[in-house]
């Protein structure tokens, strides 16, 4: 059973950092893209950052460009996503996916989801 365990959100200032993790379980994980998503209430969910198997491709959404960045350990089945100068508009519950399509920001190539992590900056 592929399991996807997000850590790391919290409550923060604007402009502070916070790292997120994406500890998967159930899928040989070096075989998979993932990516980071994230839903605000009352919005879609919004692609955010994603990563192909050996970190080669990294796309960002425009939003978050110059402020996060996503990487992975191969060797610990784990993603992260560095989130710097947080923005209120940032707040929003986080989700890591994993897939083995091309096309890493579109959800719907998304195969597994974790539960998600909150993130709330406040201004």
């Amino acid at each position: 059973q592929v399991q996807l365990v997000e850590s790391g959100g919290g409550l923060v200032q604007a402009g502070d950092s916070l790292r997120l993790s994406c500890a998967s379980s159930g899928l040989t994980f070096s075989h998979y893209s993932m990516g980071w998503f994230r839903q605000a209430p009352g919005k879609e969910r919004e692609f955010v950052a994603a990563i192909n198997w050996n970190a080669a491709y990294t796309p960002y959404a425009d939003s978050v460009k110059g402020r996060f960045t996503i990487s992975r350990d191969n060797a610990k089945n784990t993603i992260y996503l560095q989130m710097n100068s947080l923005r209120p508009e940032d707040t929003a519950v986080y989700y890591c996916a994993a897939t083995r399509a091309t096309g890493l920001t579109a959800a719907n190539k998304y195969n597994y989801w974790g539960q998600g992590t909150q993130v709330t900056v406040s201004s």
